[in-house]
C-alpha cells in the first residue's frame, strides 16, 4: 500500500521524466567542510612520508613495518583522489553532480564543499557562447581549433561546469518578420532571464541556453506579425474581434509583454524564468524603408495643412463676423469672396505674401 500511495503522488512542479521514472531537483545540504577535508590530507601526506620512511628502514625486522610502509605508500599514490570531491561555490552559483550517470542532487550557495570525489559536474552548456551577459565560464575555456579537411575541431580543456543562478540579458539578434498587413520590419528584443531550476535546465533539455534563444525568435515571429507597424483601420491585435488602435511602434510595452509571456510559457519546461523582455530595435527592413518615409511625411504634410487651412478659415470667419458688426465696411457677396480668396492666400500660403495696394477707390 504504500508503494502504491508514493506511485499516485502527484508530481510537483519541479519535477521532471527521465526514462519514464519521476525526479525531483535535490538540493545538497552537504556542510561546507571542504577546508576541513584540505587540512586532514595535507597533514596525513605530512605524516605519511616519514612514517613510510620508517617503515622501510624496520621492514626487514617487523610484519607491521611492511604493513605500515605500504599503507604510507598507497596513501601517497591514491589519496589525492579526496581532492577531487574538493567544490568551490560563489554567491549565485549552482552545481549539479551525477554518481556513474545517476542524478545525486545540486550544490547552491558560496562555500568550499566536499563530496563524493567519483561525482561529476554536469551542465551541457557551460561552453555555449550566446549574446549575452552573465556566462559562468567567463574566460576560462580554451579552446584549441584543429583543422580536418575541411572541418574544424574544437577541444575543450577545463570548461566551467558551473551553472549561473544570476539574471542574464540576452540579446538576440535582429530579425526580419512580416507585421500584420505584410510589411517587412526589422526588430530586436532583449530578454532578462535567469534559472530557477537546475535539474530541468540540465536534463529536460539538450542545451537550455541555445534552446532559449530558439524559443525568442519563435515567440517573437508569433507576437509581431499580429501587430500593424503603425496604427492601421480595421486590425484586431487583442484577438476579441474588436478593431483597435494596436501597433509596434505605439504600443511597445504591450507588445513586450505578451512577448515575455509567450517566452515564459516555451521555456518553464527547462527551469528557465524570463524576468523582462524589452523591444531594443524597430524599424521597417530597407527595401521598403524608403517608400514608407515617403509616406509618412506625406501624411505629417497633410496633416499640417490641414490645420493651417482651419485656422485660415476661422481668422476669415472671425475678420468678416467684426467688419459687419462694427460697420466698418459694406461689402457685396462678390467683394466677400474676393476677400476671402486673399485672405486664405495669405495665412495659407508658404511664402510672406505682398499685396499689391489700389490707393484708388474702393471699387
Amino acid at each position: 500500500m504504500k508503494n502504491q500511495s508514493l506511485s499516485q503522488k502527484k508530481p510537483s512542479r519541479s519535477d521532471y521524466k527521465i526514462g519514464g521514472l519521476i525526479m525531483k531537483e535535490k538540493i545538497l545540504t552537504t556542510k561546507k567542510n571542504g577546508m576541513g577535508v584540505l587540512i586532514l590530507y595535507i597533514l596525513l601526506d605530512i605524516v605519511s612520508i616519514p612514517l613510510m620512511i620508517f617503515g622501510a628502514a624496520k621492514m626487514d625486522k617487523e610484519p607491521v613495518f611492511v604493513a605500515l610502509f605500504v599503507i604510507c605508500l598507497l596513501w601517497l599514490c591514491i589519496g589525492w583522489i579526496l581532492l577531487l570531491g574538493l567544490k568551490v561555490l560563489k554567491p549565485q552559483e549552482a552545481l549539479v553532480l551525477t554518481l556513474f550517470g545517476k542524478y545525486v542532487g545540486t550544490l547552491k550557495g558560496d562555500g568550499f564543499y566536499w563530496v563524493n570525489p567519483f561525482c561529476t559536474a554536469v551542465n551541457p552548456a557551460a561552453s555555449t557562447k550566446l549574446r549575452q551577459s552573465g556566462d559562468v565560464s567567463g574566460e576560462r575555456p580554451s579552446l584549441m581549433g584543429i583543422k580536418s579537411g575541411e572541418e574544424s575541431v574544437n577541444i575543450q580543456f577545463g570548461v566551467d561546469k558551473r551553472i549561473s543562478l544570476k539574471m542574464m540579458t540576452l540579446n538576440n539578434n535582429k530579425q526580419k518578420i512580416n507585421d500584420c498587413l505584410g510589411n517587412p520590419i526589422e526588430i530586436g528584443i532583449a530578454v532578462i532571464w535567469r534559472v530557477t531550476d537546475t535539474a530541468k535546465a540540465v536534463f529536460d533539455v539538450d542545451n537550455y541556453k541555445e534552446y532559449l534563444s530558439l524559443q525568442c525568435d519563435t515567440a517573437l515571429r508569433n507576437i509581431v506579425r499580429l501587430y500593424p507597424y503603425d496604427v492601421a483601420p480595421n486590425v484586431d491585435t487583442t484577438g476579441d474581434g474588436v478593431a483597435d488602435e494596436g501597433s509596434l511602434r505605439g504600443s511597445s510595452e504591450i507588445v513586450a509583454q505578451r512577448i515575455k509571456e509567450e517566452i515564459q510559457s516555451r521555456v518553464k519546461n527547462a527551469g528557465i524564468e524570463i524576468v523582462e523582455a524589452r523591444i531594443t530595435y524597430l524599424a521597417y527592413a530597407p527595401e521598403i524603408a524608403a517608400a514608407m518615409l515617403q509616406r509618412q511625411q506625406a501624411s505629417a504634410v497633410v496633416d499640417a495643412r490641414k490645420l493651417i487651412v482651419d485656422g485660415a478659415v476661422g481668422m476669415v470667419e472671425m475678420a468678416l463676423e467684426q467688419l459687419s458688426e462694427k460697420n466698418v465696411v459694406e461689402l457685396d457677396d462678390e467683394r466677400k469672396a474676393a476677400m476671402v480668396s486673399n485672405l486664405l492666400v495669405v495665412l495659407c500660403g508658404n511664402h510672406d505674401a505682398q499685396p499689391v495696394v489700389n490707393s484708388g477707390s474702393l471699387y
